[in-house]
């Protein structure tokens, strides 16, 4: 019965690393944000870390690096910022992020700021 058991979690541990792919590093990048966000109580360290955990669970973490980099650069003047605030495409991804993010944020007690 062990064995069956271990050939089993050996088989499912390569889905399990797909499922939740983000980086260490980006993972504390995000905590360190959001934590600045929140006048760097330590009492968000924990409830950052739910928000991305629940991303991480939602998305691949190529399309976060999309829609991060995308959220980021909107602010940008001109032609530059025009790439990132015009595409459909990138209107809908933005939309369902914020959407999936205020929904962590609100199953994790972060306020949003």
């Amino acid at each position: 019965m062990k064995r069956h058991l271990l050939l089993l979690v050996a088989c499912m541990a390569p889905f399990a690393v797909q499922a939740n792919d983000f980086p260490t590093s980006g993972r504390v990048e995000y905590v360190l944000e959001c934590m600045q966000k929140h006048e760097s109580k330590y009492e968000y360290l924990y409830k950052c870390s739910c928000v991305i955990d629940r991303i991480a669970k939602a998305m691949p973490y190529d399309e976060y690096v999309t829609v991060s980099t995308a959220l980021r650069n909107q602010s940008l003047a001109g032609e530059r910022g025009a790439l990132f605030r015009d595409p459909a495409s990138v209107k809908e991804m933005a939309s369902k992020y914020k959407a999936l993010q205020a929904g962590a944020n609100k199953a994790c007690y972060v306020p949003e700021r």
